[in-house]
């Protein structure tokens, strides 16, 4: 079964301002001659790499929710210029919404089992994915979503 990981979207305050910053630095790599792929650059390296690799997603927590995952397709451990060992969580550029579920702050990454993810929002919530960001984040905050 795939394993998933937990992050905070720091700097993002909506699924949209991450859509936005993805096709920035893409376009940005491409732009510099770059192999154009997405990752997220994170200190610790999992440990449960296959099990995260079969399948498994980034689950974003924005403003204190999860609102959005992207599968992880890669793991690509490497040391930085200060020889400090780090990874790279290889992501499909796609950003899939999420249904919203609470999340106290945290640093760093957790490991987010199937059974507890989130579940994706189907076609049947196309009027919940147009909304306003400011009023997704009013509802939930009011425990209306």
């Amino acid at each position: 079964m795939a394993l998933n990981i937990l992050k905070l979207c720091v700097g993002c305050d909506s699924v949209e301002d991450l859509e936005e910053w993805i096709a920035f630095k893409l376009d940005e790599r491409r732009r510099a001659g770059e192999p154009v792929e997405h990752f997220h650059t994170t200190r610790m390296v999992p440990s449960r790499t296959n099990e995260v690799t079969s399948g498994g997603s980034l689950y974003w927590v924005i403003k204190g929710n999860v609102q959005c995952r992207q599968l992880i397709t890669e793991i690509r451990p490497f040391v930085d210029g200060e020889g400090i060992g780090r990874c790279k969580l290889m992501l499909d550029e796609n950003v899939v919404r999420t249904d919203w579920q609470p999340r106290r702050a945290f640093q760093g990454w957790r490991y987010l089992k199937a059974e507890d993810a989130p579940a994706d929002l189907g076609k049947g919530h196309a009027g919940l994915v147009a909304m306003p960001a400011d009023l997704r984040q009013e509802l939930a905050s009011l425990g209306l979503l």
